[in-house]
């Protein structure tokens, strides 16, 4: 609700890293200041305040809004969100398809639609009402939102 809020009142700040870096100067903090009240290492903070971290994990993201002493929402009205909306289904299903033809590949890696990143894969197995085994593929950027539900 808040973040709904957030978003029709329009932002103060362009990017995430502005965003971050006037907050902690608000505070009076330095990088290594917000990054001990953070408990974040200084190489997260100075990413972040460089706009080389745009989407951050959930575990950043809690102990930066902390540290900030800011709320989750406006952190997340800041972050970069990749569009999905410009993965193709053909591309989906073809990652799909790679994620299952090479379940039992170790060298296999598969790659982001979004953002060209490592994805973490793996296979979910369910069963039918009639009991017959259904290989679902899952996976999951390591650096953008994206993710594969089947």
């Amino acid at each position: 609700m808040v973040y709904e809020h957030l978003k029709k009142n329009g932002r103060k700040y362009d990017n995430l890293a502005q965003f971050v870096f006037n907050e902690r100067e608000k505070l009076g903090l330095s990088v290594s200041g917000l990054s001990k009240k953070c408990n974040l290492s200084e190489d997260v903070i100075s990413n972040i305040e460089q706009g080389l971290e745009t989407f951050l994990p959930t575990t950043i993201r809690q102990k930066l809004a902390k540290g900030l002493k800011v709320s989750l929402d406006e952190i997340k009205l800041y972050e970069k969100s990749e569009s999905l909306e410009t993965t193709s289904k053909e591309m989906v299903e073809k990652l799909k398809e790679d994620i299952l033809n090479n379940q039992n590949n170790p060298n296999f890696v598969a790659i982001c639609p979004v953002c060209g990143s490592k994805l973490i894969t793996r296979i979910a197995k369910l069963y039918d009402l009639e009991d017959n085994l259904i290989l679902h593929p899952k996976a999951r950027c390591t650096k953008c939102p994206f993710q594969l539900h089947s």
